[in-house]
């Protein structure tokens, strides 16, 4: 049955081990780009509106689960360079994950050995992920194709419309449109809540005019009533004048 443990348990691995682990995966990335050496590398940790940029690493509001590399161009070509990039997230989950389960193995970490045992599953799922090769979801080749491919064929398989790595170039140009589009957004709302007011303000303006409106047409119709009761109290007085006395 699931429980209260259950519960923190999936809490922590949602929101603790994951994007870590996700974050490592990542990092293979950056480290072998530094190592081959790529153009313009960057790590973009979450996703959103951007916290600030130091150096290489831009940092975004929101962190869960979303971290990637992004580079413009290899400096070098060759097949090593291209193979050793694609293969750092592998290496470094791989490498992480064994060195956690070692030290586990040899009586380590025993405090908190059911949140490293989880954090070793999700390391070595993203290890399972990346290194059988495969098409993902949206039919891009997995780190594992893009390796076989490479080793088989001698022919790279980022070569596409959408490449598989981003470029930083492109992924800076779609979010500063994005941001535009969110500026863009907020001073519509912006806009419209104070047209909201002014028509508020304007109703108000109006419906105090009205009430003026019909307090003075109550004060004719009253001065009205008031002339038409001394017109009748006039004419009943002449009219008992000629009544004989």
């Amino acid at each position: 049955m699931f429980g209260l443990a259950d519960l923190i348990a999936l809490i922590i691995s949602a929101f603790i081990i994951l994007p870590v682990v996700v974050f490592l995966r990542e990092s293979g990335y950056l480290i072998m780009g530094l190592i081959v050496g790529v153009k313009n590398p960057r790590m973009t940790i979450g996703s959103g509106p951007r916290i600030v940029k130091i150096g290489m690493f831009d940092i975004r509001k929101y962190y869960h689960l979303y971290s990637w590399f992004s580079y413009d161009s290899l400096r070098r070509e060759g097949k090593i360079a291209y193979i050793s990039l694609y293969a750092g997230p592998i290496l470094v989950n791989m490498g992480v994950a064994f060195t956690i389960n070692a030290l586990l193995a040899n009586g380590m970490l025993e405090e908190y050995a059911t949140f490293w045992d989880r954090f070793v599953f999700y390391a070595f799922y993203y290890v399972v992920f990346d290194i059988v090769p495969m098409k993902t979801a949206n039919g891009m080749p997995n780190n594992g194709l893009i390796i076989y491919e490479m080793l088989r064929y001698g022919r790279r398989t980022d070569y596409n419309d959408e490449p598989f790595l981003p470029s930083t170039s492109e992924v800076e140009e779609q979010y500063q449109e994005d941001m535009e589009k969110i500026e863009e957004v907020k001073e519509h709302q912006k806009d419209q809540v104070e047209e909201h007011q002014e028509n508020s303000d304007m109703s108000k303006s109006e419906e105090r005019e009205r009430k003026e409106e019909i307090e003075e047409d109550k004060k004719e119709d009253q001065e009205d009533l008031e002339q038409i009761k001394d017109q009748k109290q006039k004419q009943m007085d002449k009219h008992e004048d000629n009544f004989p006395k």
